[in-house]
C-alpha cells in the first residue's frame, strides 16, 4: 500500500440525481459490448476488401475481446488507484482515438492495430465507470437495484452490435459502425464534467479509497507484476482458444499459446500469494455467492454470443439470407431483452438475486434447447423454429445477467468496486471464448447448443444448492 494525502469524500448524491449520470454511464457500458460485436457480421466483406485469410479473420475478429479481457484486471486496479474519473476520461481518450482512426484503416494492420487499441480502452473504461457508479448510490440497496439493471447492458449492446453492424455494412459500408463508438465517447468526454462529477470535488476526493487516519487515504498498489502475469496468461490463453476455430486441438498452433497462457496463469496465481497487495485477492473470488455469479455472468454471456455466431452463419449460409434479413432476424432477441430487463431489476429486489439467476439460467437452457432441436432445421420456419429460442434465451439472459450482476458485486468494500468490475468484465469477455472453443469439441451446431444448455442447469443446481 501506498499512503497519500486526501479527504473522506461527501456523501453521495440523492437518488433523483443518479437518473443523468447512470444513463451516461450505462450508455458506456452498452458501447464497449456494441464495438465487440461491430465487425462480426461485416467480416467476411472486410475479408474480400483487404484478400485476408482465415486466420487473419480470426485474429481480426478477437483482437478487441483479447485486449478488453486481458487487462481488465489491471483497469480496474487502475480505477481503485487512481479514482474512476481519471480512469475513465484517460480510457474514453484512448477508446475514442482508436475509434476515429478504425474507418480510416488502409489496410489489416492498421485495422487491427485499431482494434487492439479499442480493447485497451475499452479495459479502463468498463471498470472505471463501475467505480463511479458505485459513488451514485448511498446505500446498499439502491446500489443493489443499480447493478440489477446494470447486469443486461451488455447483452443488449451485443444484441444491438450484431443487429446494427448487418444493416450499417448493407446499406452503406461496414466503416461507419464504428462512427457509433466515436460518437459515443465525443459525448461522453463532454457531457462527464458537468454529469458525472460533482462541481468542487477533485479526482482523489471522487475516489473513496481506505480510509487510514483523519485526513489521509491508503490506496492499492499497482501489483505490475501481478498485472503483467495476468495479462499475457489472460490474452495467450484467449487467443489459443480462438485458434481451435481453425486449427485442432492438438495443432502447435493451439497448443503453443495455451501451454504459455496456463504457464503464465499458475505464475500469476503464485506471485499474488506472495504479494502485500495483490491485484487479485485469493480470499475475493472465494465467496460462494461472488463465484456463482461470475460463472452465471460467463455462461449466460457465452451462450448468447455462441447463439449470435451459429445463427449469423446459419441464416446466411443455411437459409440463404441477406446479411440485413439476418440482422433484422435478430430483432425480436432484442425486443423481448429490452422488455424482460425491465421486469428483472424489479425481480431481484422482490425475489433476490440467486432466485433471479437460477430462473433466468433454466429459461435461457429452454431457449438454447429449443433452438438446437428446431432451430437449425432448415425445413421448420424461422417462427416456429429460431424465434421461440430467441424469446425464450433473452428472457432468460436478461434475468441471469442481471441477478449475477449482483451476486459479483455483492459485499464488496467500496475501495475495491474497481476490482469487481474488473472480474465480473472478465468473467463476461471470456466466458464466451471458453465456454465456445469447449462446446465446439463435441460435435455439431446442435451438440454444441445442446451442451451448453446443459451447462446451464447445472449452474442453476449448483445455486439452488449454494448457502444464501
Amino acid at each position: 500500500m501506498t499512503l497519500v494525502d486526501g479527504t473522506v469524500p461527501t456523501a453521495a448524491p440523492t437518488p433523483r440525481s443518479t437518473r443523468a449520470p447512470f444513463a451516461l454511464l450505462g450508455t458506456l457500458q452498452v458501447t464497449l459490448i456494441f464495438t465487440l460485436a461491430a465487425v462480426a457480421v461485416p467480416l467476411p466483406r472486410i475479408g474480400h476488401e483487404f484478400g485476408l485469410r482465415r486466420e487473419d479473420l480470426i485474429l481480426l475478429s478477437a483482437a478487441y475481446g483479447l485486449t478488453f479481457a486481458g487487462l481488465l484486471l489491471f483497469g480496474g486496479r487502475l480505477a481503485d488507484r487512481y479514482g474512476g474519473r481519471r480512469a475513465l476520461t484517460a480510457g474514453l481518450l484512448l477508446f475514442g482515438a482508436a475509434s476515429a482512426a478504425a474507418p480510416f484503416a488502409p489496410g489489416y494492420a492498421a485495422l487491427l492495430a485499431a482494434r487492439f487499441a479499442q480493447g485497451a480502452g475499452a479495459a479502463l473504461i468498463a471498470p472505471a465507470a463501475m467505480a463511479v457508479l458505485r459513488t451514485l448510490f448511498d446505500s446498499p440497496t439502491a446500489y443493489g437495484r443499480a447493478m440489477a439493471t446494470w447486469g443486461g447492458l451488455s447483452i443488449l449492446g451485443a444484441t444491438a452490435g450484431n443487429l446494427l453492424s448487418g444493416v450499417i455494412s448493407a446499406l452503406w459500408s461496414w466503416r461507419w459502425a464504428f462512427a457509433v463508438p466515436l460518437a459515443v465517447t465525443v459525448a461522453a468526454l463532454a457531457l462527464a464534467p458537468r454529469i458525472l462529477f460533482r462541481p468542487g470535488t477533485t479526482p482523489a476526493q471522487e475516489h473513496p479509497g481506505v480510509p487510514d487516519r483523519p485526513g489521509h487515504l491508503v490506496r492499492p498498489a499497482l501489483d505490475l507484476p501481478g498485472a503483467l502475469l495476468a495479462t499475457a496468461g489472460l490474452t495467450s490463453t484467449s487467443y489459443g482458444l480462438v485458434l481451435t476455430d481453425a486449427w485442432p486441438w492438438h495443432s502447435g498452433r493451439v497448443l503453443g499459446p495455451l501451454a504459455a497462457g496456463v504457464v503464465l496463469l499458475a505464475a500469476f496465481l503464485a506471485v499474488e500469494r506472495r504479494t502485500h497487495d495483490p491485484l487479485l485477492p485469493p480470499r475475493f473470488l472465494l465467496d460462494g455467492r461472488r463465484a456463482l455469479g461470475l460463472v452465471a455472468t460467463a455462461l449466460t454471456a457465452a451462450g448468447t454470443a455462441t447463439v449470435f455466431v451459429l445463427f449469423s452463419l446459419h441464416l446466411q449460409d443455411g437459409r440463404d439470407w441477406s446479411a440485413l434479413r439476418t440482422s433484422v432476424a435478430f430483432t425480436p432477441f432484442a425486443v423481448a431483452l429490452i422488455a424482460s430487463s425491465r421486469v428483472a431489476g424489479r425481480l431481484v429486489g422482490r425475489y433476490g438475486a440467486a432466485a433471479v439467476t437460477r430462473a433466468g439460467l433454466v429459461t435461457g437452457a429452454g431457449g438454447l434447447t429449443s433452438l438446437a432441436l428446431f432451430g437449425l432445421d432448415t425445413g421448420v420456419p424461422y417462427a416456429y423454429g429460431v424465434l421461440p429460442g430467441f424469446v425464450l434465451l433473452a428472457a432468460g439472459a436478461a434475468a441471469s445477467f442481471a441477478g449475477a450482476a449482483v451476486l459479483s458485486t455483492d459485499r464488496v468494500p467500496v475501495e475495491r468496486t474497481g476490482l469487481a468490475g474488473g472480474v465480473h468484465n472478465t468473467a463476461m469477455e471470456t466466458g464466451p471464448t471458453v465456454v465456445f472453443a469447449l462446446v465446439l469439441a463435441v460435435g455439431g451446431d446442435a451438440a454444441s447448443l445442446a451442451a451448453i444448455a446443459a451447462l446451464f442447469g447445472t449452474a442453476a443446481v449448483a445455486l439452488r444448492l449454494a448457502r444464501p
